[in-house]
């Protein structure tokens, strides 16, 4: 039995609104200027991730960087502190309605942003963090890390060549990729969008290092 057909007036601005999705473009400038901090929401201030995290965030912003975050607690917070420690400015994406969310973490009261986008709901705040970045630092975390990191790996997949990178922070990620290696169907243009750093130093050379790339490239695409 088929499904009945349903009418529908496109021209209705409110069924537009509705339905429309706004999907992350592809990067046209080298400079990684805003850096977003994915990780545990489940960690405090003497865990050593959220001690890594405010130290990297700190030494990014002292290289001018802008630090992008879901506003809530964790490594997001740390990320907002250690930016707000170097003068930073903080770029949180957010989402205050847990409604029919029970185990979402919410916005932190201590995490003070220095501008605030307000999201409907989790997929918009998912996605409005991939717009806003134009890189990804991921942390050790639980599952909401793990599908931000496998969106932000696939969208760079995908715009290969104007794509956003990810640093992946920890040694464990050693491992993790390797198994994911094995196991995938994964090609070399897509290994080639992240690096694995273990400390701040790496991760500040990391970032450097990509925008000197993306510099190249870029003027290449030009000739």
């Amino acid at each position: 039995m088929s499904n009945p057909q349903v009418s529908v007036n496109t021209n209705d601005e409110e069924f537009l609104k509705q339905t429309r999705v706004h999907v992350p473009q592809l990067k046209t400038d080298w400079r990684l200027e805003r850096i977003a901090f994915f990780g545990s929401a489940d960690i405090g201030p003497e865990h050593p991730v959220y001690q890594d995290a405010f130290a990297c965030a700190q030494q990014l912003a002292r290289h001018g960087k802008i630090i992008v975050n879901g506003g809530g607690p964790g490594v997001m917070q740390a990320s907002t502190q250690g930016a707000a420690s170097a003068n930073g400015k903080i770029i949180g994406v957010t989402l205050s309605n847990r409604k029919d969310l029970p185990e979402f973490e919410g916005q932190s009261p201590d995490n003070h942003l220095t501008l605030e986008i307000k999201s409907k709901n989790y997929i918009e705040r998912m996605f409005g963090l991939m717009t806003q970045a134009d890189a990804f630092v991921c942390f050790y975390g639980g599952t909401g890390t793990l599908s931000e990191w496998a969106t932000a790996w696939l969208l760079a997949h995908l715009y290969y060549g104007n794509h956003k990178p990810l640093v992946l922070y920890g040694s464990f990620w050693f491992e993790v990729m390797e198994v994911i290696n094995r196991n995938f169907l994964i090609g070399e243009k897509e290994r080639n969008v992240y690096r694995i750093v273990e400390n701040k130093n790496q991760l500040i050379a990391v970032i450097e290092g990509l925008e000197k790339e993306y510099q190249v490239l870029l003027e290449m695409k030009k000739t």
